[in-house]
């Protein structure tokens, strides 16, 4: 992998995302859908089937955007990464969760390049999921929670989820980096160069082999965060 193209190519989305579309909310309904149209576009160009997925929420149709890559005539594992793509009100989101979309786009376009040369055993499906933030944070109208409804109804697959969020965050001074009450007493790294994993208890398993993997590369700190299970629902 090229990393300064890589770079190249996150900092572009960023300035598409925020620059030229700007604020993603509830209040801003074209820009979710030029939102919407950029992601659907970006899979097209690499040949990856995609499909929007449309809802209603309240007198205006969202949609949740979900391409796939398979190897494989019958993939064993299947997983899903997803990240929001809406932003609070009055904020363009560059790093809630514009960061996130723009890692979510550039790891498809790895895995892409992998189709026809590696000898893989799975699926990945990227979900780009419509509305997260307030007012419909913790409403069945949440783009995840109306992705989840639909596959519990139709009994799909999924063997893991990756929810990228805020990953564009960084800062290196020690101290610098605070959590909200308790966690600021489990000795959770001080300063904010790594990348947080957090899973639920059923998901133990897989998220530990994700921590594992993650911490293969010393140029990018990981943090095994279990006591962070009771905020996965909350807004930090």
């Amino acid at each position: 992998m090229d990393i300064e193209k890589t770079s190249r190519r996150i900092k572009n989305h960023l300035d598409q995302l925020t620059v030229v579309i700007g604020e993603r909310s509830v209040r801003a309904p074209e820009n979710l859908t030029k939102t919407a149209g950029y992601i659907e576009s970006f899979y097209d160009s690499l040949g990856m089937p995609v499909r929007k997925e449309p809802y209603e929420y309240s007198g205006m149709t969202v949609v949740n955007v979900v391409s796939e890559i398979t190897f494989g005539s019958q993939p064993k594992p299947c997983f899903l990464i997803g990240a929001h793509y809406d932003s609070v009100m009055g904020t363009v989101g560059a790093d809630d969760n514009a960061s996130a979309v723009a890692v979510q786009l550039e790891t498809a376009r790895q895995l892409m390049a992998l189709v026809g040369g590696e000898q893989l055993d799975l699926a990945v499906k990227f979900v780009s999921f419509a509305l997260e933030e307030p007012p419909v944070y913790n409403t069945p109208y949440m783009g995840s929670r109306v992705y989840a409804h639909k596959a519990r109804k139709e009994n799909e697959k999924i063997d893991g989820m990756i929810c990228l969020e805020m990953v564009g965050y960084a800062c290196y001074e020690r101290g610098c980096q605070q959590y909200p009450f308790p966690l600021m007493f489990f000795g959770y790294p001080k300063q904010g160069d790594f990348i947080g994993i957090v899973g639920n208890s059923k998901s133990r398993k897989f998220t530990r082999s994700l921590v594992r993997e993650f911490s293969k590369n010393a140029e990018l700190p990981v943090s095994y965060m279990p006591n962070c299970e009771p905020f996965l629902n909350m807004k930090l």
